[in-house]
């Protein structure tokens, strides 16, 4: 079983940044590729990132690539979402998801975090 925490979301200005953190329990998360999607109001949720189980290839969604980065600390047990340019499209909740041995591209896992708002203003 593997438990999920994001944090790191909130209010900022378009063009600012934000680092979301997604904080696994669990010893599995060195085995384990994760994922962020995000899910704004009216609108199905969508993957922007991924990063394989051993860290060695990535993923982005078009439209967040060359502004996000994702990252991951297995030391401690923790994966990052770096927003930087953030547009006011960026607002939604997001979310981070974990499965064992999954790759980068994947869009099925199997664990899920409660999400964290992040909200860009014009």
């Amino acid at each position: 079983q593997v438990q999920l925490v994001e944090s790191g979301g909130g209010l900022v200005q378009a063009g600012g940044s934000l680092r979301l953190s997604c904080a696994a329990s669990g010893r599995t998360f060195s085995r384990s590729g994760m994922g962020w999607f995000r899910q704004a109001p009216g609108k199905e949720r969508e993957k922007v990132g991924g990063i394989s189980w051993t860290g060695s290839s990535t993923y982005y969604a078009d439209s967040v690539k060359g502004r996000f980065t994702i990252s991951r600390d297995n030391a401690k047990n923790t994966v990052y979402l770096q927003m930087n340019n953030l547009k006011p499209e960026d607002t939604a909740v997001y979310y981070c998801a974990a499965r064992e041995l999954a790759l980068a591209a994947t869009t099925r896992y199997d664990y899920w975090g409660q999400g964290t708002q992040v909200t860009v203003s014009s």
